[in-house]
């Protein structure tokens, strides 16, 4: 049976008040059946553990010098991204993120209504790629009940299941998805001048988020 995993992450939320997001992000990280990833991975834990860090990359912690990285250097940190998104380059995934400006979508009502629009449009354009899988099999977490309604409506045509309950540190591709999240949304801020926090601005003085994205092209869903 030909199989396509999808992991899914988000940054963001559904609120619209003053302390909601600016921002609305959903990233897809796919991986068909017939692609081997195994010696990608063996190679990004053996990075890993010369580096001891054996928990979940969760990026923005990561970049914010928050959570499990407050006590590393800018340089553990930096070591610590560069083995994910090497990881991300060379292994044989397809990648793509939704971001949607709440601004223009301030109610619950339109931010639903885009999201599921984007979606729909993205299988549409897809539709031969998708329908070349016996099953599609979804990795998310339900950390929003809204995003996971959406996807299930979304998909409803094809043979797909969903999986929620998964390890977090052992699924890379979600830590992939995480990353690309944060990616996408901080050159998204980055073109339309919006805020950057200082942390985020340290940390990719010396990366080039356009040359780090540039890497990324040919991953592009």
């Amino acid at each position: 049976m030909k199989t396509l995993n999808i992991f899914i992450d988000e940054s963001g939320d559904f609120g619209v008040n003053n302390n909601a997001s600016d921002l609305y992000v959903v990233s897809f990280v796919y991986l068909s059946s017939l692609n081997n990833i195994e010696p990608f991975l063996n190679a990004l834990k053996k990075r890993l553990n010369k580096l001891k860090f054996t928990k979940m990359i969760h990026t923005a912690d990561l970049i914010r010098h928050k959570g499990d990285y407050k006590d590393l250097s800018i340089d553990q940190r930096r070591k610590i991204f560069t083995a994910i998104y090497q990881f991300s380059r060379k292994s044989p995934i397809k990648l793509k993120s939704i971001i949607v400006n709440k601004k223009y979508t301030d109610t619950y009502k339109l931010l639903k209504k885009q999201l599921t629009m984007e979606l729909n449009e993205l299988i549409s354009n897809n539709l031969k790629y998708f329908q070349k899988f016996d099953k599609i099999t979804i990795y998310y977490d339900n950390g929003q009940s809204q995003l996971t309604s959406i996807l299930e409506d979304v998909f409803k045509n094809f043979n797909i299941s969903f999986i929620s309950d998964f390890d977090k540190i052992k699924e890379k591709l979600f830590q992939v998805a995480d990353m690309l999240t944060f990616m996408d949304k901080y050159y998204y801020k980055f073109k339309h001048k919006l805020y950057i926090s200082k942390n985020e601005k340290i940390f990719f003085e010396n990366m080039e988020m356009r040359k780090l994205l540039k890497g990324l092209k040919s991953k592009r869903f």
